[in-house]
Formats: C-alpha cells, structure tokens, sequence
C-alpha cells in the first residue's frame, strides 16, 4: 500500500525537521551562554577578538572607585599593576558584599570605548571569612580544650515502668 508508505516518510520528515530545529536552538543557546574566563592582563592582549566574545573578568575593586546610579555601579577592577573600568547594568542591584576592596567577577564584553560592560556581577569579601590566624579549617581555637563527651549514667534502680 503506496498511503502506509507516504504516511511513514511524512511522518519521518516531520521529526527530522523537529529533531534538527530542537538541535540549533540548543546549539545556538550554548553559544550564547558561553563565557571565557580572561584576566584584566589577557583581556587588554586579546585585540579584536575580545570585542566579539562574553567574557568573564575578576579582580579587586579600587577603593573609592564604586559610583552607583540606582541598580547600575561603574567601578574599577585593579590586578597587579593593571586597571579596568567597568560598567554594570543588571537587572539585579550588587550584591552587598560588593566593597572597597572586595574581589569582584564581572561577566559581560569588552567594549570598544575600553570599558567592560557587564550585566553579571558576582562580589565577596575574603577577610570577612577567613578563618581567624592560628584557627584550624574544623574552625575550632587552636588552643581549647578537648570537647567533653557526654557519658550516659546508669542507674541500678527501677526504670520506672510496672508490669
């Protein structure tokens, strides 16, 4: 029967045509989504090619750097000898982690006016978690006394239940 036929290859072609349009949008997604990981040093080498690329930056911001407009910051990374400007505009405000001082993570792209526009930013504070000097990594004083251990007493009496 010539209809059994033409019914499988239509139905073949419609989850072909599926199958190919789901892969491109989950290609074209990953693309897009995809981000380098570059330090300000790589960054300002890169040439061109750092114009065309979601990119991901870390650094310290510089004291007295940070000028906040609403939920938009512009501040400067330092590290090493090496500054970069950067402009944040997420629809998320900063984190309040986000200080003088503070490490940074700026995701977004380089622009051609040297400035790295960024719509992530991602803040921490390291001296605010680290451990105190002369701390172990359980977090206990290095000096105290053992913890005491909690000893079950026996009485040799009754349990208090009747039979």
């Amino acid at each position: 029967m010539p209809t059994e036929a033409g019914k499988y290859m239509k139905f073949g072609a419609a989850t072909l045509v599926i199958l190919l349009a789901l892969g491109y949008l989950a290609y074209t997604g990953v693309q897009q989504s995809k981000s380098y990981y570059v330090t300000i040093k790589e960054l300002q080498s890169m040439g061109d090619s750092a114009y065309s690329k979601r990119l991901r930056v870390a650094g310290n911001v510089l004291p007295g750097s940070i000028k906040r407009k609403g939920t938009n910051v512009e501040f400067e990374l330092a590290e090493n000898d090496l500054v970069l400007q950067v402009a944040y505009s997420g629809t998320e405000p900063p984190p309040d982690t986000f200080k003088d001082n503070s490490q940074a993570l700026a995701a977004g792209h380089f622009g051609r006016d040297g400035v790295f526009h960024a719509n992530e930013l991602q803040a921490k504070c390291a001296s605010k978690y680290a451990p105190a000097p002369g701390t172990p990594a359980n977090g206990a004083p290095g000096n105290a006394a053992p913890a005491k251990s909690v000893t079950q007493v026996e009485s040799g009496g009754s349990t208090g239940m009747s039979n």
